[in-house]
């Protein structure tokens, strides 16, 4: 009896898969020999459906179409949805689904019609679960189950909400469908991973160096599960590779390169029954058989002997870049528009090796433009920001309305609740008289803005910050750290749909330059918009171009290009 692969209709990531797959079949004279053929399920959106009425949560679903009542009753609705039950059909069929994979590992993704569609990504705001698929049927069955209800629920999160809000699709009907896939990998003593996995893009944003061609698109690697691709470590570094100077680095010399390269590993841990996260050092001890020839160098540090991370082996002795170079131009042209991929690969002891193909779909570009006016000569008394390097985004000359300064020297020293609270305050700031349009506002802060970690940055959620047009993040939590770029995360993408510059302030740098002093000099209208707030006055600093004396203004030029950028007082 042949298998059935459909459980309810088609949507979403699903679709941008199938597609991926068929595009390449038809037109990559590689696929047969290199493409490893997907082996998934999709659970239509009429389970979705079936569900929420089930369980109570339709009136709740149907109140989120309104603005006014976007995000009442979340809480009801989440528990409602943990707590939920299927019909026994329902379960017979996603049973039915687990004996056809066995014990294998899965991965439960949403799929919704409105997700990865042209100008709306809803880039990592619904979830995605692995299911290790270890223990009984019984065990199986309920881990399946749960992860299910987790992505149904992440439907109704305030990230989600307040996104589709910005992207004025809230009267749009948000079908929630499921892919299941085999997770592409191997089985080691104690753990299961792919050896690497990414997300390739068609169009490279970021032109570290003038050999870059940005039209030939480019790579952000990681070993083991693509997780540390695509969603934002920040403690940890990726590979990021231009398909047409592999050989460039974003961080410059090989000796700059050394500190910055990955040094943890996401895999499924069989004992455990997770996705784990755990130093290459430590999972290479604790596994035998794992490839590190291919993608780790021998380096000495104190007169200890270890392993790092390191592609360039694979990258100069394989046609890896050149095969992915083609599909995602294959792909591209097929689209008619810039594309992204995400992809795991497998190499096998000869070194010849399969990619699998998880997901494709429109990457957001906008095309280049000239800058409008000509920024003059800058007095370097009134710098306030000069950078080069680390710049994505779009080229622009432009005033900008309001600064919201978080002082690294007062914020490092701060305990983590405040730090907290802290975001809060710049979520506030951030959407402070939405009804004021068009403002430029510029985030300055150290670290990571979005981290996890407020160790090693701020952590704002992005829907606290979608009203930004500028995103600076200074490198001084603490040495070793540096502004992370960032391309190809769920961060990443938010950025890019919006039209966000981001800057990185490199302190390693020389010629880079940050003005504190003259920073604090300029009018601070942090306590006259947060009054209630004037305990943190040290802080955050608010600098509202329209107040500064004799009819000055603050002015942004951002060369993506060059890659120099300057904000001054002029």
């Amino acid at each position: 009896m042949e298998k059935d692969n459909r459980i309810g209709d088609d949507r979403g990531k699903a679709v941008g898969m199938l597609l991926a797959h068929n595009i390449l079949e038809k037109d990559f004279p590689r696929y047969d020999e290199i493409i490893e053929k997907h082996d998934s399920f999709y659970i239509g959106s009429d389970v979705f459906y079936s569900f929420l009425v089930r369980n109570g949560c339709w009136h709740i679903r149907q109140k989120q179409k309104n603005p006014k009542t976007l995000f009442e009753n979340l809480e009801e609705a989440r528990e409602r949805i943990l707590n939920g039950d299927f019909p026994e059909i329902m379960i017979r069929r996603f049973s039915d689904m687990l004996n056809y994979f066995g014990q294998a590992p899965i991965i439960v993704r949403s799929s919704s019609l409105l997700e990865d569609n042209f100008g709306n990504v809803f880039s990592g705001k619904y979830e995605s679960i692995f299911c290790v698929n270890n223990g009984t049927h019984e065990q199986r069955l309920e881990d399946f189950l749960n992860a299910v209800k987790v992505i149904y629920a992440s439907t109704m999160s305030r990230e989600a909400l307040a996104y589709r809000a910005r992207r004025n699709v809230l009267e749009k009907d948000e079908q929630m469908a499921l892919l299941v896939q085999r997770v592409s990998g191997s089985r080691y003593d104690n753990v299961f991973m792919s050896d690497l996995a990414g997300v390739g893009f068609s169009y490279n944003s970021y032109r570290w160096d003038e050999k870059i061609k940005p039209e030939a698109g480019m790579l952000r690697l990681v070993f083991g599960l693509g997780t540390r691709a695509v969603d934002r470590h920040d403690d940890d570094y990726t590979r990021i590779v231009a398909l047409n100077a592999p050989e460039k680095k974003p961080e410059g010399s090989s000796g700059e390169v050394s500190g910055f390269t990955q040094k943890r590993v996401d895999s499924l841990n069989i004992e455990k029954n997770t996705l784990y996260t755990e130093y290459f050092t430590d999972i290479i001890k604790e596994n035998t058989g794992i490839k590190t020839e291919l993608f780790s160098v021998a380096e000495e540090y104190n007169g200890m002997k270890y392993k790092s991370i390191n592609f360039d082996r694979m990258l100069q002795n394989s046609d890896f870049i050149k095969d992915m170079s083609g599909m995602l131009m294959k792909l591209r042209d097929a689209y008619g528009t810039q594309v992204d991929v995400e992809f795991a690969v497998n190499f096998r002891e000869d070194g010849s090796y399969r990619i699998n193909i998880l997901q494709c779909r429109p990457q957001h570009v906008k095309k280049p433009v000239e800058i409008s006016g000509k920024a003059p000569e800058i007095d370097e008394s009134r710098l306030i920001l000069k950078t080069n390097g680390g710049i994505v985004g779009q080229s622009r000359f432009v005033p900008v309305d309001r600064i919201i300064f978080v002082e690294p020297s007062v914020y490092g020293k701060l305990p983590e609740q405040e730090k907290y609270e802290i975001a809060r305050m710049v979520g506030k700031l951030a959407h402070y008289e939405e009804t004021e349009k068009n403002k430029t506002i510029m985030l300055l802060g150290p670290g990571r803005w979005g981290t996890k970690m407020p160790s090693l940055g701020v952590p704002v959620k992005f829907s606290e910050i979608n009203t930004v047009s500028i995103i600076c993040e200074i490198g001084v939590m603490h040495e070793g750290l540096t502004p992370d770029l960032s391309m190809g995360t769920h961060f990443f993408n938010d950025m890019v749909e919006l039209d966000i510059l981001y800057m990185g302030f490199f302190a390693f740098k020389k010629e880079n330059i940050l003005n504190e002093d003259f920073i604090r000099t300029l009018p601070d209208s942090f306590v006259e918009k947060m009054p209630e707030y004037e305990k943190w006055k040290s802080a955050i600093r608010v600098i509202d171009g329209d107040k500064l004396e004799n009819g000055q203004k603050i002015y942004l030029a951002a060369d993506s290009e060059k890659q120099t950028s300057a904000v001054y007082v002029g």
